[in-house]
């Protein structure tokens, strides 16, 4: 993470912009909706890439995540944040993300409009030890039987549900 101040925009929840503020501020404050996005790598054989955050992170360090998360900077839009996120976290350089869904997540800390898209890919992918203590393709039923035990973020929990209700991923 920079020490200068990152900026992001606040917004309606129709996704409007109504102003901004920094990353401490709507780490702390859930009145703030900011954009993110999301990616979901899936594999050929429909394993899911997952990616154990780094114990510097502010929000849930050493649980494990979405492939790819990360803020839509201030002014910044959806897709040059999702392309910006991809190759800072994992070194990918595609135009082959597909959008899957956006919902808003609400926690005691913050809420954000997530944005997840999806990317086939067997990869290799280059992780960034700065963002990702270890990343690794997971069968969906290693998943399954790991939900509920503290492991994952309950984003990805969330998330990892949507997958199967719109059938990106199979249910075992």
């Amino acid at each position: 993470m920079s020490s200068a101040k990152e900026w992001f925009d606040i917004l309606s929840p129709e996704g409007k912009v109504v102003g901004k503020a920094t990353r401490d501020e709507v780490h702390g404050n859930p009145d703030l909706l900011h954009a993110v996005v999301h990616v979901h790598i899936i594999n050929q054989h429909g394993d899911l890439f997952v990616q154990k955050r780094a114990s510097n992170k502010d929000m849930f360090p050493d649980y494990w995540d979405t492939a790819v998360g990360g803020h839509v900077n201030s002014g910044e839009t959806i897709q040059a944040a999702l392309h910006r996120e991809a190759f800072e976290e994992l070194g990918i350089v595609s135009n082959q993300f597909d959008f899957a869904f956006n919902y808003i997540m609400r926690n005691s800390q913050e809420s954000e409009l997530v944005n997840a898209f999806i990317l086939k890919d067997d990869g290799p992918f280059i992780p960034n030890p700065d963002e990702i203590s270890d990343a690794r393709f997971w069968k969906i039923s290693e998943i399954e039987a790991n939900l509920g035990k503290s492991i994952f973020t309950p984003n990805f929990e969330e998330e990892f549900e949507m997958l199967k209700k719109y059938k990106i991923i199979k249910k075992t």
